[in-house]
């Protein structure tokens, strides 16, 4: 029976298929890592009090991405290129959504609005990795090998969160409200897409490296594709939506190490 658990696991026994899925998440969590430090690095007078939390943000994402790698190196494999229709993050930012990296390489001080649109951004791409993160560790959260590192990300990412919806409710309350919503919705509708041609295009590449017959390939893409119509249509909302955290203050400490992996 094909189920998201038999596909995860099917993916994990395979080496090459196991390289390509820790390749492509170690790249995208580093690349997350670079914004945030730069973001940090360019957070407005006005809110400098914010850029430790973004600073605390991006050494996640660093860390993730060691680990990522880390899972590889214990399995004595080597990272591969990222297949360039695999990379969410650059294919976000084709789509306008974040801040652009031409801006980021800069020395320009970032404006009010553009922390805005960086907490929105992260606000959409963290529901979605908060998600993921949620499935594997439902899987595989006593898995011997992967699941400290699972449960590790995936508190991470709860915590990403939490830190979102606080700050942009923060910011709703200075009177950014109607902003914030515009950009969500932007945002949301256009990861949505970008999540499914990626996902398509992991799945395309998987099935090659595990020999997939076609009817089973078919059945995944067709999956992917219903997701998405769901998504168009109503589950994008669950992105755009602001409720005060359980977990309050969520980035306000140092990073926690990982030293059993990195």
């Amino acid at each position: 029976m094909l189920s998201a658990r038999s596909l995860f696991q099917e993916i994990l026994d395979n080496d090459d298929s196991f390289r390509l899925f820790c390749s492509i998440a170690a790249s995208g969590e580093s690349q997350g890592g670079w914004e945030n430090a730069r973001i940090a690095a360019l957070v407005p007078a006005d809110e400098r009090a914010l850029a430790p939390k973004i600073t605390r943000h991006g050494a996640d994402e660093d860390k993730h991405g060691r680990i990522f790698n880390a899972l590889l190196k214990k399995r004595g494999l080597r990272p591969v290129d990222v297949p360039a229709d695999t990379d969410y993050t650059m294919l976000l930012e084709r789509q306008g959504i974040g801040l652009a990296h031409e801006k980021l390489k800069g020395e320009e001080p970032l404006t009010v609005q553009d922390i805005v649109t960086y907490l929105a951004h992260s606000r959409v791409t963290e529901q979605r990795a908060s998600e993921e993160m949620e499935l594997l560790r439902k899987y595989f959260g006593d898995h011997p090998d992967l699941g400290r590192a699972v449960r590790m990300i995936s508190n991470d990412e709860d915590n990403h969160l939490a830190y979102c919806h606080e700050e942009l409710l923060r910011f709703a309350a200075a009177g950014h409200g109607r902003a914030i919503q515009r950009t969500l919705r932007e945002c949301a509708l256009a990861e949505i897409r970008v999540y499914r041609d990626v996902s398509l295009a992991v799945m395309a590449h998987m099935g090659r490296v595990l020999d997939w017959p076609r009817p089973k390939a078919a059945v995944l893409a067709a999956g992917i594709r219903a997701v998405y119509v769901y998504e168009r249509a109503v589950g994008w909302r669950r992105m755009v939506s602001l409720r005060m955290p359980e977990r309050r203050d969520a980035l306000g400490g140092p990073a926690t190490a990982a030293p059993e992996f990195a």
